[in-house]
């Protein structure tokens, strides 16, 4: 399983830099530079939290690019193209994605970003690389907002930034797939809804709320926590007292596991049910025996079951890094090569070399892309979202998380 590999990093991490090389010819161009063997220098830049509190997806997020870097590098897959990776550590904050951006922006051989986890840090960065034409592809990110525009929920979607795109799909999707389920096969009438306040939390539990209540469900209450405090016995009576049969959080791991502890040892022994931020192995962890039956959704099928990606399990753990590629990993993988294959285009398209605009023909060719990657097919549509609209229920069971049901939102 996915959560239980504890193998050993063999990478170099050099000033921040995973380094790989490869053999090819040369170029003189601007957006490169020749390591005196006749190769071009491409780098990926990568943003993700790699300590602090949601490190163990960033970490999973980082060693997959890492290994499509290296994949492509063994291959030759662009002849003449050496592709490196500079994972910047957000933690999980605005400010330092913004910084990070500025810090890739700035590095004229970075020729796209993949990242950030968090859709609130996606929101600092987005402008700074499109100023850039920097193509930026996120995993993870799931806020309708980042690709449709603030007004997504009125009907009027309008793309902010051409050159961002992402291969996770969004909470316009997530939220009320997750309230189908809960509604129409766990048969869940009363709902209490909770969420941390933040750009993902808190849309995710607006999705939510929106389709559950459209199918005839009733909202038991609502409440917002601050995730940074680890107490939650108040809100927890107030679930308790509420009569909910489930609770719905939108927030992530970290103030989950607690949340859902504290919840049932108020007497409240119903499931605790959120997005994709609770879909680590963290979140076993930090529920223990009371999160035994909470769900998950998450985007994508279950990356063990899918056929396309069991040479990445295998390749993963061959690689030898000591972390789980947790819930993105394959979303990771498939990013970074989303912008391989872009750069692929690009020096095809111009003899062999990399042109003087290359960041912003690469950002071009990102939204062209369409190929069979780890999670299925890869292509994005006109807003830069993934046409890839697959999600699976998880439950909490067994020290596990075990697929309940996949598949598509219900219209």
């Amino acid at each position: 399983m996915r959560h239980r590999s504890l193998l050993i990093l063999t990478a170099v991490l050099t000033t921040g830099a995973l380094t790989l090389t490869a053999c090819g010819s040369r170029d003189d161009s601007n957006n490169s530079s020749d390591d005196g063997g006749g190769t071009q220098t491409v780098v990926i830049g990568l943003d993700a939290p790699l300590t602090g509190d949601l490190s163990a997806l960033g970490l999973g997020i980082k060693n997959s690019a890492d290994l499509a870097a290296k994949q492509a590098n063994a291959k030759k897959y662009v002849e003449g193209v050496t592709f490196e990776i500079q994972a910047l550590d957000d933690q999980a904050q605005p400010s330092s994605g913004q910084q990070n951006a500025t810090k890739l922006a700035a590095n004229k051989k970075v020729l796209g970003v993949v990242g950030p986890l968090n859709s609130s840090v996606a929101e600092s960065m987005q402008k700074v690389l499109a100023d850039e034409k920097l193509a930026q592809v996120s995993p993870a990110n799931t806020s309708p907002s980042l690709t449709q525009g603030q007004k997504w929920n009125e009907g009027t979607k309008e793309r902010p930034f051409a050159s961002y795109f992402r291969t996770a799909t969004t909470d316009a999707v997530q939220g009320p797939f997750a309230a189908q389920y809960l509604f129409n096969d766990a048969k869940k009438k009363k709902v209490f809804v909770i969420d941390d306040k933040k750009t993902y939390g808190a849309g995710l539990a607006g999705t939510f709320k929106a389709e559950f209540t459209k199918l005839g469900g009733k909202i038991a209450g609502t409440e917002h926590i601050d995730p940074e405090t680890k107490d939650f016995s108040s809100v927890a009576t107030k679930v308790k007292s509420s009569g909910a049969d489930v609770v719905y959080y939108g927030g992530e791991y970290p103030a989950a596991g607690p949340l859902s502890k504290q919840i049932k040892k108020a007497g409240a022994k119903i499931p605790l049910v959120g997005g994709d931020g609770i879909y680590s192995g963290e979140y076993i962890k930090l529920s223990g025996a009371e999160g035994v039956g909470d769900l998950a959704t998450s985007v994508g099928a279950p990356i063990e079951s899918l056929p396309s990606a069991k040479d990445f399990v295998a390749n993963y753990e061959k690689a030898g890094y000591k972390e789980p590629f947790e819930a993105y990993g394959g979303y990771s993988y498939d990013a970074a090569w989303s912008i391989i294959e872009a750069v692929k285009a690009v020096v095809e398209a111009n003899d062999g070399k990399l042109p003087s605009d290359a960041r912003a023909q690469v950002a071009e060719a990102v939204g062209k892309v369409d190929f069979e990657g780890v999670t299925g097919k890869v292509s994005f549509d006109e807003f830069g979202d993934t046409t890839n609209k697959q999600l699976t229920v998880y439950e909490y069971k067994d020290g596990d998380w075990a697929a309940v049901k996949s598949g598509e939102l219900t219209s």
